[in-house]
């Protein structure tokens, strides 16, 4: 359910709508709703305080959008928190403002979205369901809605009146497509064999605990609602499957394919029906001797299907007159009509192809009937099953027990799994972070988890496994490898510094090269995108400064193995506009001015920031 949203969202704002919609905490804190608590703040914009559960909640709002990547917890934790003040402070800003949404308009904005209509239209009861799983009323849904669409307002008229003139423009080519010539010593990393001492060991072990730490672990318990297993309860009478069959006969019918030629016959100005008619029946005669395309391409008024022997296509209904309709649809294949008067004239019709409709008799889709109906039966249930599923478990946080016996559930069990990887319905990556969830992990159910579109799952903690370090024991050659491959690239590192202390002082390229018995490579008209080398030290090469007085630019850089480059930037050539980046030149525009206008609007949110009433309660 919340899946199709987040598939659906777009826009600047959609990430917090979808908060407002998934987790009711995000700008304005959820103890407003709860009656507050015993709880001190841990921060507050004004007279707005929040709680670590709001906090916890924007985490895990963050967490959930970067699942499957490696991130670091206390920095995601702290952009969190940054986004819950700053969110707060333009909020109370624009509300100062005093800048409104109406009720119209946002109910007009929740109508549009995707995931509230079914066939084009908005859906209510879809509506009322998402609000019922998230115990929102529809008052409070929309006035969270304006509150978003305000702020969205108010970025949108900083960030869509930025502007750039060409000089940006032709700047920003200039960068994008300069070159750069330069020479290059690229130092290898050597292997080490020494063996390092006890004390070595030790020292890097107690550095590099965090890398060799096992991963953290669960294993759950788990209540399924599937949609498939209550389908498969369902009794269905023979009465009720013919029944549905005949509702959705359509379905199983295909339909006639006829297609058709015609020769025309119009009306002239100077002529009477009868005229029209009878040339119309001495082409027919002539059909006894002459064939219907020849004879078309000879005869017919139609000057553009006569061409194609009078070749109409397949025909539909609906598109020409009654009469003509009711003579192509009368006819058998390869007979022609009589003429047929319509407004144009008179015509004769033939039928070139004929496939005659069929209707799957019930009796040959029994079996996918039955699945369909039983289907069809089993989603209300669900639906209804899923709501109690989620209010039961949530009333009963600490067991599972009464949401088994409420839906007749079994409670299922897995083996322990980690954060990235798991067996079963751990596969699911959505279970996975269910299960890592800080209310998991406190000893809660999770909340309803769909698997899909047909499952739902509610979990709980069996047993929690901490990440722990490794014995040194355990890990000591590892520690041994990782320390020789270390030394290389110190060894290497140092000997990259002594040959751009060498070039600084005087020495040529070639000079060095001798010496350290390494080759001059060179490469001339280098682009930011060539793949000559390794993308960091392009990178490296691009941000180093221009060569000044005709003496190069000296800088070392790292390829990503550890191995080292001395790297002599001797020449740079500013870009030019190619035909390409002309063609490009409108999007080039959108993007630049898109940039402009973000940092315009986070100069401004700093400075209403700076500005703030901002107390933050220090960590104990």
């Amino acid at each position: 359910m919340l899946q199709k949203i987040r598939d659906k969202s777009q826009g600047v704002f959609a990430w917090v709508i979808l908060i407002l919609i998934c987790v009711p905490f995000a700008l304005w804190g959820i103890q407003n709703y709860l009656g507050g608590g015993k709880e001190a703040p841990i921060a507050s914009v004004g007279d707005k305080e929040f709680y670590q559960q709001d906090l916890s909640r924007a985490y895990s709002q963050y967490a959930q959008n970067l699942a499957g990547m490696n991130f670091d917890e206390e920095v995601i934790k702290q952009q969190a928190f940054n986004k819950l003040i700053r969110d707060e402070v333009l909020h109370q800003h624009v509300r100062d403002e005093g800048l409104v949404v109406t009720d119209q308009t946002a109910r007009d904005f929740i109508k549009s979205l995707d995931y509230f209509q079914t066939d084009g239209k908005f859906d209510k009861q879809q509506y009322k369901a998402l609000l019922g799983s998230q115990r929102m009323s529809s008052a409070e849904f929309v006035d969270r809605i304006k509150k978003a669409l305000v702020m969205e307002q108010y970025q949108k008229a900083i960030t869509d009146s930025s502007f750039v003139t060409q000089g940006d423009i032709d700047r920003f080519f200039a960068i994008q497509n300069q070159t750069r010539d330069i020479a290059y010593l690229s130092v290898p990393l050597k292997d080490v064999t020494e063996q390092p001492s006890a004390a070595e060991i030790e020292a890097y072990y107690q550095q590099h605990q965090a890398a060799y730490r096992t991963e953290e672990q669960v294993a759950i318990a788990y209540l399924e609602l599937s949609l498939d297993k209550l389908a498969a309860d369902i009794d269905a009478s023979e009465e009720q499957l013919k029944s549905y069959y005949q509702e959705r006969k359509d379905l199983y019918t295909t339909k006639e394919r006829r297609r058709i030629s015609h020769m025309l016959f119009a009306f002239a100005d100077d002529a009477d029906d009868e005229e029209t008619l009878q040339r119309a029946l001495k082409a027919k005669q002539r059909l006894q001797s002459t064939d219907f395309a020849t004879l078309a391409a000879e005869v017919s008024d139609d000057k553009l299907t006569a061409k194609k022997g009078g070749d109409l296509g397949l025909f539909n209904v609906g598109v020409m007159e009654k009469a003509f309709e009711e003579a192509a649809t009368s006819l058998e294949l390869g007979e022609v009509s009589e003429p047929v008067k319509s407004e144009f004239g008179y015509h004769l019709i033939k039928v070139t192809e004929l496939v005659p409709g069929e209707v799957k008799p019930y009796d040959s889709v029994k079996t996918e009937i039955a699945k369909a109906y039983k289907k069809a039966q089993a989603e209300t249930r669900f639906y209804e099953l899923g709501e109690t599923l989620a209010e039961v478990s949530y009333e009963n946080p600490g067991s599972l027990q009464a949401a088994s016996e409420a839906l007749g559930l079994t409670i299922q069990k897995t083996g322990l799994f980690s954060r990235n990887a798991g067996e079963g319905v751990a596969e699911q990556e959505a279970v996975r972070n269910a299960a890592f969830s800080e209310e998991v992990l406190k000893g809660n159910n999770s909340e309803p988890v769909e698997i899909g579109t047909d499952k739902l799952i509610v979990l709980r903690m069996l047993e929690h496994k901490p990440a722990t370090v490794k014995e040194q024991d355990e890990i000591k050659p590892a520690i041994i490898t990782a320390i020789q491959a270390e030394k290389a690239r110190e060894q290497a590192k140092e000997k990259a510094a002594e040959i751009k202390s060498a070039l600084l002082d005087g020495q040529s390229m070639a000079e060095v090269a001798e010496t350290y018995r390494l080759k001059v490579n060179t490469i001339e008209d280098l682009k930011r995108n060539s793949k000559k080398l390794s993308w960091p030290v392009t990178q490296a090469v691009f941000k180093a400064a221009k060569p000044m007085a005709n003496k190069p630019t000296v800088i070392v850089a790292a390829d990503p193995d550890g191995s080292q480059n001395v790297v002599s930037i001797t020449a740079v050539t500013e870009g030019e506009m190619s035909e390409s980046d002309k063609q490009k030149q409108q999007l080039a525009e959108k993007n630049i001015a898109n940039a402009f206008g973000q940092n315009t609007f986070n100069a401004v949110l700093s400075n209403l920031e700076a500005k703030a009433d901002i107390s933050i309660r220090p960590e104990k």
